[in-house]
C-alpha cells in the first residue's frame, strides 16, 4: 500500500489520473496533449502508477491504452476505512469513486493480484465446480473457440447461439460473449422487466480475462467492454466484477469464497 500513496502523493499523477477518470483508454499520446509536461515524464509517471497498479494497460493493435485500476483503492478502504472518522471516511470514499467512475461507453478494466498458478487461476475460471463455488455460475461449453456458452444461475440455464467462446489459451487468456438476457434469467436474478428489457436492446458485451505470472502470484485483468453508449450493462458489471473476483481471490488464496452480500 505504500506503493500507491506514493504515487497518489504527486499532483502531476494525480492529474493523469484525472485526465483517465475523464476519458479511460488512453494512449500516451493522448494523454500527453495539453499537458505542460513532456512525453519522457508523462511515461515515467504512467510507469510509477502502473507499478502501484493504480494505472493498467492492454493493447489495441500496435498501441498501449492506459486505464484505471480501482482495486488498489479497495483495498486502502478496506483495510483503513474504519480507522478514520466520518469526514477522512467520506475523503476516501471520493476517492474512490472519482477512480471508478468512468464514461459508460468505455471499456471496465479490473487488475488484481492471486497468490495462485496461471494453471489454478484457469481452472478457477472454466471450472464449473469452482465457478459455482464464487460466482454461482456453471458454464456449459468445451472452451474451444467459437464453441457455443451454456449459462446455468439459481436453477436455470440461458443457452444462445451467440454466447461464444471467442478465445481461448489455458493459462494465459480467456475470452467470450456475455450472456443473453432472457425473462428466465431476469426472474432467477430479480431483475425487474423494465430493465431486462434495455439490457436485451444493447448489443451483446464480450469478457477478457488476461493471466500473466508474477512471482508467487498471477496477475489477473478483467475487461468487459463491446458497450454501447449510456450503457445500463456497464453501470451494473462495475459494481459486480469487483465484488465477484474479491470472492474469486478469496477463494484461490483462503479457500473459502466471500459470503454473498
Amino acid at each position: 500500500m505504500e506503493d500507491v500513496f506514493r504515487a497518489l502523493a504527486d499532483a502531476s499523477r494525480r492529474r493523469l489520473l484525472d485526465r483517465l477518470n475523464e476519458r479511460n483508454g488512453q494512449t500516451l499520446r493522448e494523454l500527453c496533449a495539453g499537458l505542460d509536461m513532456a512525453r519522457q515524464s508523462v511515461s515515467k509517471h504512467l510507469a510509477v502508477l502502473e507499478a502501484a497498479g493504480l494505472v493498467t494497460t492492454t493493447r489495441r493493435g500496435r498501441e498501449k491504452l492506459h486505464h484505471l485500476n480501482a482495486e488498489p483503492i479497495n483495498a486502502v478502504a478496506q483495510r483503513w476505512i474504519h480507522r478514520y472518522d466520518r469526514e477522512r471516511a467520506l475523503a476516501l470514499a471520493d476517492l474512490k469513486t472519482a477512480l471508478e467512475e468512468t464514461t459508460m461507453s468505455d471499456a471496465f478494466v479490473y487488475t488484481t493480484y492471486i497468490r495462485t498458478t496461471p494453471d489454478r487461476l484457469w481452472k478457477a475460471l472454466t471450472d464449473p465446480a469452482f465457478t459455482a463455488r464464487y460466482w454461482g455460475v456453471r458454464f456449459g461449453t468445451d472452451w474451444q473457440p467459437g464453441s457455443t456458452m451454456s449459462w446455468t444461475e439459481r436453477g436455470r440455464t440461458v443457452a444462445d447461439a451467440e454466447q461464444v467462446v471467442l478465445e481461448s489459451e489455458p493459462g494465459r487468456r480467456l475470452s467470450y460473449t456475455w450472456h443473453t438476457f432472457t425473462r428466465d434469467w431476469a426472474d432467477a436474478a430479480g431483475v425487474a422487466e423494465e430493465v431486462r428489457a434495455r439490457l436485451a436492446d444493447e448489443r451483446r458485451s464480450r469478457v477478457t480475462f488476461d493471466l500473466e505470472p508474477a512471482g508467487e502470484t498471477v496477475k489477473l485483468t478483467v475487461t468487459h467492454d463491446r458497450f454501447e453508449p449510456d450503457s445500463t450493462l456497464r453501470t451494473m458489471i462495475s459494481e459486480g466484477w469487483p465484488a465477484l473476483i474479491s470472492s474469486l481471490k478469496s477463494l484461490l488464496e483462503t479457500g473459502e469464497a466471500l459470503p454473498e452480500s
